[in-house]
């Protein structure tokens, strides 16, 4: 995967989509687009519990791994779980960087990408929780809401409605 998207290809032969295009939320508008048309495409990075932390116009192959304890029996080959050991996953952020970095995701996320920017200085994950997350040496920002499920694509348009000057 990392030589496929190493090499200068004008074609992409296998069809693979950049990381955020990958994700069809039904939210609308799509959290994904929303922060890259804000951010500009090389400023957004997506976590995944397939790949880990890629730039999200990483090249990638469809596929459904998910923290989420709703990929339950017929679907429990989807759920990765925090105590797998045999993922290896992508931290491609610049472990340099001194941009401040922030997390919009659900809670079952949240282990991992404290693990993979953890040399990072700055850093904000959401949350939606009543209970803030411990453990996590990461420092975290309650997200006031009602809603419970993908609250972090209302929380994303929030953020982008500000990084654009309108709140």
């Amino acid at each position: 995967m990392e030589q496929y998207n190493r090499d200068d290809r004008i074609d992409n032969p296998w069809g693979l989509l950049p990381a955020w295009r990958l994700y069809k939320p039904r939210a609308k508008p799509n959290a994904y687009r929303t922060l890259v048309d804000a951010l500009g495409v090389g400023n957004v990075f997506i976590l995944s519990a397939g790949w880990g932390l890629v730039p999200a116009d990483y090249l990638l192959p469809d596929y459904d791994i998910t923290f989420s304890p709703s990929a339950k029996g017929q679907h429990a080959y989807k759920r990765r779980r925090h105590s797998d050991k045999h993922y290896r996953d992508f931290s491609m952020l610049p472990q340099d960087t001194t941009k401040h970095v922030f997390f919009f995701g659900g809670k079952d996320y949240l282990a991992l990408f404290c693990t993979l920017t953890a040399n990072i200085r700055q850093r904000t994950a959401f949350v939606n929780s009543n209970t803030m997350p411990r453990g996590m040496n990461c420092p975290t920002s309650r997200y006031e809401t009602t809603t419970k499920t993908n609250w972090h694509y209302e929380c994303v348009n929030a953020f982008a409605e500000k990084v654009r000057g309108g709140g």
